[in-house]
Formats: structure tokens, sequence, C-alpha cells
């Protein structure tokens, strides 16, 4: 079963060309799967049907898992199956016709504007660090993109007499316009500390960490806590927060839903109309707390 794992994980990353992540999620829970089977005596996926995967979906229930967890397990098991018929290694896709529990959407966390300026002002740029920290806070929320995709960027992807940045995501690439602050900090930083940082003068990525590597997931995690915890916000924020705020803010100052969508690089309209709800909903709070007959 494990050659067979191998030889989807090589499909989803050759011929769906996913990314590094979804790959490392999708291998979790198919071995994740394939362990279950092991302990309940099948020791081949032609031995599975329905009920086998039924009973998995249970078992994950049972451990307290999520149920946005279990969805995304039946999903990664399908695409698993869907895979091993089309290649004729089963005659039957036993997770033909089940569906996936029905998870809740939670509303993404956002921040004030002003809550927004708090947390930007929170890098002081009187050394290298604080110079770079202040270009990336500016330039996540200035543009919106995910972390995955600030950490990626080279120093070619930015044009600052332009003002804008090109990100790449896959096969997809899109130009985002940046504003005068955030050209500003990007401005500063390229010149007073990215070159101090790096320790090899063709060093591609366009953010580095103390070592002039390029920045991980990680260390970005950090950084933004660390000015969290310094702006003293109450909220839970996470490195996607500033993405959040950043379309909640264009739709709120009268943005249309397909500019913020090509922003975002969103491939599916419904992943943005979540941003109208969080407006809704803001304006229901502003008409509670302000209308003298609410």
């Amino acid at each position: 079963m494990e050659d067979l794992v191998q030889k989807f994980l090589e499909f989803l990353e050759k011929e769906k060309r996913l990314s590094v992540n979804t790959l490392q999620s999708y291998r979790r829970d198919i071995e994740q799967f394939i362990t279950y089977l092991k302990d309940v005596k099948i020791n081949n996926v032609i031995n599975t049907n329905k009920t086998t995967i039924i009973a998995y979906l249970l078992h994950l229930q049972k451990k307290g898992r999520a149920t946005s967890t279990i969805s995304r397990n039946l999903a990664s098991i399908r695409s698993f199956y869907q895979y091993l018929t089309k290649n004729e290694i089963i005659p039957l896709d036993p997770t033909e016709g089940l569906e996936s529990p029905k998870v809740e959407k939670k509303l993404p966390q956002i921040l004030s504007t002003k809550e927004v300026e708090l947390l930007l002002e929170q890098p002081k740029c009187d050394d290298l660090k604080g110079y770079r920290d202040k270009a990336m806070l500016e330039l996540l929320y200035a543009t919106g993109i995910r972390v995955s995709e600030l950490i990626s960027l080279d120093l070619s992807d930015v044009n600052l007499e332009m003002r804008y940045i090109m990100c790449n995501k896959g096969s997809r690439e899109r130009m985002i316009p940046i504003g005068t602050l955030s050209v500003n900090a990007m401005r500063d930083y390229l010149t007073k500390s990215r070159n101090l940082l790096i320790q090899k003068n063709d060093e591609k990525a366009l953010f580095v960490n103390v070592n002039g590597k390029r920045l991980t997931r990680q260390g970005f995690w950090k950084i933004i806590k660390q000015y969290k915890n310094q702006a003293k916000i109450n909220k839970d924020i996470t490195p996607h927060t500033l993405r959040h705020s950043f379309a909640a803010h264009l739709l709120e100052n009268g943005a249309d839903l397909r500019s913020i969508q090509e922003m975002l690089g969103h491939s599916d309209i419904s992943s943005t109309q979540i941003y109208a709800q969080i407006a809704k909903n803001r304006l229901k709070e502003v008409y509670k707390k302000t209308h003298p007959r609410a």
C-alpha cells in the first residue's frame, strides 16, 4: 500500500502540480488512513469498501478531530481512490456517494484600521531587523498576499519605480499594486538593511533572516506574534490576519468583489464572498451601537 501512496503523491506533484504544503497535507492524511487499515488488519486497499471508510471517519470523530479535519481527510481519501479506480488498480471507488460532514464556516478574524496602524507602528527602524519587519508588514497589508507568497518573493519580483510586485503561484501570475507607505518601507529596507543582512551578493530572496538566508514561515510567525504582544492587541492574530483585514477594509471602502478576488488570487469568487459577510456583520454592530432606537 505504501507504494501506491507514493505513486499517488508523485501523480499529484507531476500532473496536478500541487504545492509542497498541499502535498504534505495529502501525504499525512493518506498515511494516517493506511495506518488505520493496518490496525484493523486490512493490508490491501482492494479489500476496503464504503463501510471501511465510514468506520474510519467515525474513528476520527471518536478521537476528537474537528469536523473540518474529518472533511479534509475524506477529500484526500476520495482523491486517492479516484486515482486507484482511474488506473484500474481497484474496480470500484468506495468513497462514491459519501457526503462530507458539513463544516460550519467561521468568519476570519480581522483587525480594525486602528489596530492595523498600531501593529504596523511596532517595528522600529533603528536596526536591520526593524527595517525588514516594517517592510514585510507594510507589504502584507498593502497587497493582501499570503505569507507563503511573501517569503517566496525574490528581489526581481519587486518594481518600486512602477509600484507593483509580481506574485507567482504555480502556473498563475498576478501583478499587485503597492502604495506609498509600503514603497517607502521597502526602499528603506533595501537600501539600509538587506545588503547588510545577506551573505552572498547573488542571494535571490527578498526577505532574509539574520543569517542572510530566505525567511521561513515559522520565522515570520514569531515576528508577528512579537509585535502583536507589543501592540497589546487582544485578538488572535495569525500570519493570515493582515490578508483578511486587507480584503475586508477594501470592501468597506467601496472595492468590488471581483477586484478583490483578483488581488487575492482566489480562483473562485465564493472564496472572496466571505468578506461581504464580514462587512454586513460590522454594519450591524455599528447600527446597534450608534442608532438611538436599536
